[in-house]
């Protein structure tokens, strides 16, 4: 996760808030210089580092919690809500439009992630009941066309593209016609992007935006790119205007604290974060369950949401008769896992799992799930039913 160093550090100093019976304003100032550095280690803006933290401690000393019987957590839960305030307060949802097709354009320099990202979001919106059409409207990076053609078909999601026309605008404009014609109700516009904010760039979504007039733009924001993102974000908000961030790469190792300082510094919420490279690792973003992630307390809402996306209840209810009767066989055990498969990798949902951030001793690796999977399915029925009668050299 983006936010790992910071969460390490930030998951050690509630730790030893929650051993502390009685908490003075000096231990208080110590932990806030302790919150600061962590902070500013994770690359977020020092301006907002110390607005964080002025915030933290005028609540702290303003609601008595020196004199109260669990001063460390009441700091840790104001600590939390700063940090929710920070990352947003609210989800932020997309705004369609009561006479379809609602256009949502993405924007951002190249390397970002913006082909991926228009899949990803168009799945997501499909899996919402929308009926997405994405569109290529970068016509400059070679094979950026076919890219996004590439990921409309993996998705079964179709692309509209116009490989004769170097004309954005014109692309975008028979892109709405199609749209209509073919009853889609949400446009993804694919821009170009460049390798730096340049006066060329912008002249050319602001056209896109005044003869297309989309109801959504979205900022995509590589979050490994440190302070770089909040002013690549600070740019486009100002020559563009954008509407929301798309997250990219938390998955990533890295500092990512600059992540948590665009909405601040942008005015912009944060709508959805990408957090791996499926075309389905893509989410709505919750600041309450970021930062409950972020502060080691997990995320408990999300394993459900994925549980009732990925899990197919009528098979779920038959293994539950089965368990009652104890019944299971390695048929049984393949269904399972192929179904916690479809949740995401296993290592970023132990992440979701209150307290199992600080085990840092716990290492997954997905390959051996693969390995289990295969060996299973090499398996005759009756082995599967009573692995007792495996010999020594089939287990080897």
């Amino acid at each position: 996760m983006a936010f790992e160093g910071l969460s390490s550090k930030l998951q050690e100093i509630t730790k030893k808030l929650r051993g502390k019976a009685r908490i003075t304003e000096a231990d208080l100032k110590e932990i806030l210089r302790e919150v600061k550095l962590a902070l500013l280690e994770a690359d977020v803006n020092y301006l907002i580092v110390k607005e964080f933290v002025a915030g933290v401690q005028e609540k702290a000393l303003g609601q008595d919690v020196l004199k109260s019987l669990t001063p460390g957590q009441q700091v840790i839960k104001i600590v939390k809500d700063e940090l929710v305030e920070l990352l947003g307060g609210t989800e932020s949802k997309i705004n369609f439009t009561p006479n379809p097709p609602t256009v949502i354009m993405l924007v951002g320099l190249q390397g970002s992630g913006k082909t991926t990202t228009a899949g990803k979001l168009a799945n997501l919106l499909r899996k919402q009941g929308k009926k997405p059409l994405l569109v290529a409207c970068d016509v400059y990076r070679p094979a950026a066309i076919k890219q996004l053609q590439v990921v409309g078909a993996q998705l079964n999601i179709p692309v509209f593209a116009n490989e004769q026309s170097k004309d954005v605008v014109h692309i975008a404009k028979q892109a709405m016609s199609t749209a209509i014609s073919k009853l889609n109700d949400v446009v993804i516009l694919d821009t170009a992007g460049r390798l730096h904010i340049d006066e060329e760039l912008m002249n050319e979504l602001k056209n896109v935006k005044s003869n297309v007039k989309p109801h959504e733009i979205l900022l995509v924001v590589d979050s490994m790119t440190g302070q770089d993102a909040v002013n690549v974000a600070k740019s486009f908000n100002d020559e563009l205007g954008i509407d929301g961030v798309v997250l990219t790469k938390l998955d990533g190792d890295t500092r990512g604290g600059a992540a948590i300082s665009v909405k601040k510094i942008t005015g912009r919420p944060i709508k959805f974060a990408a957090t791996g490279e499926k075309l389905s690792d893509i989410e709505v973003f919750h600041p309450d369950r970021m930062a409950s992630r972020i502060l080691g307390m997990g995320d408990v809402l999300s394993i459900i949401e994925k549980a009732e996306e990925s899990f197919d209840l009528e098979q779920a209810e038959k293994i539950e008769k089965q368990l009652k009767k104890k019944e299971l066989d390695l048929d049984d055990y393949l269904v399972q896992l192929r179904q916690i498969k479809k949740m995401g990798s296993f290592s970023s949902l132990l992440k979701m799992i209150p307290g199992m951030n600080a085990l840092k001793d716990v290492k997954v690796d997905d390959k051996e799930f693969v390995r289990i999977e295969a060996m299973i399915c090499s398996m005759t029925k009756e082995e599967k039913r009573n692995p007792r009668i495996l010999n020594r050299k089939q287990k080897t």
